[in-house]
């Protein structure tokens, strides 16, 4: 188990959110766990206690405990992780869209988990594990996508880049567009939308909802800019998406918001009364990324739709290849 750390507050990072901090020297923490971490008194400012959206300033002393990704996970009681068997190669070799001596991109599957949890034992996290034993050094996730939501990840080979990709994601430097299918018709065609998020506990799990008056202290402020790419009136739309912001299921929870929930989403209303055709899984796709290089260029890739996404855009004759490569 690593120790605990203590990170002095720079000048450049005096006024920053602790959250937002979070994000540029540890990207692999999600919004969740730096929660759980700052409600029990793990993360600490000085002697003090905070929260994730406490300012910092310049000078204070950060205590981060050991994080649950620098010890070896407790399902894995060998004393060496092992390398990748040969199906997990192929698993990985499959998503690969880029590699260089820094990172990958990667087209994650629908349905396939970025992380593990107490019913999931199969996760790209683990791979990456598996690939550590490999290259000496494990590659850290930079972001993450839902379970459900395929599409485009990106992944840092070595520590010091995750920090630096890291940045830039906090920096919103990073550009993505996601495409959708959605129920009924957006109105209007093209427009943004600033709701505010808050996690609400359900029977089926968490999910995100508008804030209400009162609960300011604890929504996360959420922006995503949307346009119609074409439509089949008055059944469905097929959207762009993008996020300024990166909330948990905020694209999802914005499309309910406004009336044209993601077709297939269980969570938010987008299940019900699918089209003849359909199959029952979430129309929502990583389509594209731009960021730079954290060592030189532009990194601009699109990865291409999944099978279930592909047969609904033939179900209501959109075409997918409108578009040339890296743009929509």
């Amino acid at each position: 188990m690593s120790e605990v750390k203590r990170h002095v507050v720079t000048a450049e990072e005096d006024g920053m959110r602790l959250d937002r901090w979070f994000k540029v020297h540890f990207p692999q923490v999600t919004f969740a766990y730096l929660n759980k971490l700052t409600r029990t008194g793990q993360v600490r400012i000085g002697t003090g206690r905070v929260k994730s959206s406490t300012r910092l300033a310049e000078g204070q002393e950060i205590r981060v405990p050991p994080l649950a990704f620098d010890s070896r996970p407790a399902d894995r009681p060998a004393a060496e992780i092992a390398p990748l068997t040969p199906q997990e190669r192929r698993l990985f070799d499959s998503m690969v869209l880029h590699e260089d001596r820094d990172l990958y991109v990667l087209n994650k599957p629908a349905g396939f988990a970025v992380q593990g949890g107490t019913k999931t034992h199969r996760h790209l996290d683990g791979l990456l594990m598996g690939l550590g034993a490999e290259l000496g050094e494990r590659p850290l996730l930079v972001h993450r996508l839902d379970r459900d939501t395929s599409g485009i990840i990106v992944v840092a080979k070595r520590r010091q880049v995750a920090a630096a990709l890291g940045r830039l994601f906090a920096t919103r430097a990073v550009k993505k567009t996601y495409w959708a299918l959605v129920k009924g018709l957006p109105k209007p065609a093209q427009g943004r939308i600033e709701v505010a998020l808050i996690k609400a506990k359900g029977p089926e799990g968490d999910r995100m909802r508008a804030s209400q008056p009162g609960e300011e202290e604890d929504e996360q402020h959420a922006v995503t800019h949307y346009a119609v790419i074409d439509k089949a009136p008055p059944v469905a739309a097929w959207v762009s998406l993008k996020p300024v912001t990166g909330r948990q299921h905020q694209l999802r929870a914005h499309m309910a918001h406004i009336g044209t929930p993601i077709l297939g989403d269980e969570k938010y209303g987008g299940d019900t009364d699918l089209p003849e055709g359909l199959d029952r899984q979430l129309h929502l796709h990583a389509r594209r990324i731009v960021f730079p290089h954290p060592r030189t260029g532009v990194v601009d890739i699109s990865a291409p739709l999944p099978g279930h996404m592909e047969r609904s855009f033939a179900v209501f004759g959109f075409d997918p290849n409108r578009f040339t490569e890296g743009e929509g």
